[in-house]
C-alpha cells in the first residue's frame, strides 16, 4: 500500500505524472511569465471574464492554493527559513507560475459545467463560484493571480489571510465544499458544518474527462452519518448486517458531505429540465464497501427519501475500490478512511479525506505539514 507523504500534496512516493498543461516554475522548466503564451488581458493583467455570481445564489467551492497548485519548493522555503524570505522569494519569483495541483482538474471540470450553464441559461447565476483560500499574506497575490491567467482559469474571489484561520471567511461566502492539504483547517471547517476534505497527490494520476464533471462518494461517514459504522466497530459484521435489516425502513441521518451531492443535484436538473438527462455534464457515483443485498436497500431508500439521485451506485461488499474508480475516472473522491485514499491514490484516483465519525479513532493519520 503507497505510504502517505508528510505533506499530503506532495507525491506519495516517486514521480507524479504531471498534468498536460503549460510549463510552469515548480515543473522543469524555469521560464518567465512573459515568454508564456499571451492571453487577451486589460490594463491589470486581468482576462475579460463574465461577471462571478453571488454567493448566496452560487454552488461555491472552496480551494487551497497548495491544493489548487503545486508549491512544495515555496513550502521548504517557508519551513527552512522562515516567513520574511518566504515572502521575498514568492515576490522574486512572481513572474513564474505554479504548476496544477491535485484540485486542478476538478476546478477545470468545475469550470467547463459553468460553460455549459451559461449557454443553456445566460441570466441564471445558478454556477459554480471558485474561491481561493490561502494562508498567504496580499504580497503573494500577484503571483496567485499570475498564475491564475497563466492556466486561464475563472477565480476571481480571493481570501487571503495572512496565516489567520479562513473558516470565519468560508462561512460568509456560503462555502458548499471547502479542500485543503491542511487536516486541522478540515476539522475545524467540518465542525461549523462545512463540507471539507484533505487532499492528497497520487504517485501517478489518471487522466479524466474534460467535458463530464464525475464526483465519487462514499457512504457512511461521508453522505450518511457514521451511525452503522459505529455499530461495526463496536459489534462486528454479523451484528451491522442484522441492525441495517431490522432499521431498513430508518433513514440514516445525513453526513458531512450530503449538502455538496445536494447541490449538485441541483446543478444537475437544470440539465434535465432541457432534455440533457442522458448527456449531462455531471455525474455522482456512490463507491461503497456495503453489500447490496444485506445492507444496500437502507442507504438508497434514504437518498430517495431525501429526493437525491445518485447516477451510478457500487455496492463492493468489502472489495478494494482502488480498481473500480480507476475505471469512474473521478475528478475526485471522497473517502472518510485513509486506507481507502490511498488505495484509490496507488491506482491514480485523486481522492480527498474527510475526518469525520468513529473511522479516525479506530485508524488516526496526523497531518504535521505547515499551511500555507
Amino acid at each position: 500500500m503507497v505510504k502517505m507523504s508528510v505533506d499530503p500534496v506532495q507525491v506519495m512516493s516517486g514521480q507524479v505524472k504531471e498534468l498536460k498543461v503549460a510549463p510552469s516554475s515548480n515543473g522543469d522548466s524555469r521560464e518567465s511569465w512573459e515568454e508564456k503564451e499571451k492571453f487577451d488581458q486589460d490594463n491589470l493583467g486581468l482576462t475579460t471574464k463574465p461577471k462571478p455570481p453571488k454567493p448566496e445564489n452560487a454552488v461555491t467551492v472552496a480551494v487551497s492554493s497548495r491544493v489548487l497548485f503545486r508549491t512544495e519548493l515555496e513550502q521548504k522555503v517557508f519551513e527552512q527559513k522562515g516567513v520574511e524570505e518566504y515572502l521575498r522569494y514568492q515576490i522574486e519569483h512572481e513572474n513564474e507560475p505554479f504548476a496544477p495541483g491535485p484540485a486542478f482538474p476538478f476546478v477545470k471540470a468545475l469550470e467547463a459545467v459553468n460553460a455549459h450553464l451559461r449557454e443553456l441559461y445566460p441570466q441564471s447565476e445558478e454556477l459554480f463560484d471558485i474561491v481561493l483560500v490561502t494562508y498567504n499574506h496580499a504580497h503573494v497575490g500577484i503571483r496567485l493571480i499570475n498564475t491564475i491567467n497563466h492556466h486561464n482559469l475563472f477565480i476571481e474571489r480571493f481570501c487571503m489571510t495572512g496565516g489567520s484561520s479562513p473558516i470565519g471567511y468560508l462561512k460568509a461566502w456560503h462555502t458548499n465544499l471547502y479542500l485543503s492539504a491542511d487536516a486541522d483547517k478540515v476539522r475545524e471547517a467540518l465542525s461549523e458544518g462545512i463540507a471539507a476534505a484533505t487532499m492528497f497527490m497520487p504517485e501517478k494520476q489518471t487522466e479524466v474527462s474534460q467535458t463530464q464533471l464525475r464526483v465519487a462518494f462514499d457512504g457512511d461517514a461521508v453522505l450518511f452519518s457514521d451511525e452503522s459504522e459505529r455499530i461495526f466497530k463496536a459489534h462486528g459484521l454479523d451484528k451491522f448486517f442484522e441492525h441495517e435489516r431490522d432499521h431498513e425502513d430508518t433513514l440514516l441521518d445525513h453526513g458531512p458531505l450530503k449538502g455538496f451531492l445536494e447541490a449538485l443535484g441541483k446543478l444537475q436538473k437544470k440539465f434535465y429540465a432541457k432534455g440533457q438527462r442522458l448527456d449531462c455534464p455531471i455525474r455522482t457515483y456512490l463507491v461503497t464497501a456495503r453489500s447490496a443485498a444485506s445492507s444496500g436497500i437502507r442507504a438508497l431508500k434514504t437518498l430517495r427519501a431525501w429526493g437525491l439521485e445518485i447516477d451510478e451506485a457500487l455496492f463492493l461488499a468489502g472489495a478494494p475500490k482502488g480498481p473500480m474508480l480507476e475505471k469512474i475516472r473521478p475528478h475526485i473522491y471522497f473517502d472518510d478512511q485513509m486506507f481507502h485514499v490511498e488505495g484509490a491514490a496507488e491506482m491514480g484516483t485523486i481522492a480527498a479525506h474527510v475526518p469525520y465519525g468513529i473511522a479516525q479513532k479506530h485508524n488516526p493519520k496526523k497531518n504535521t505539514s505547515a499551511g500555507k
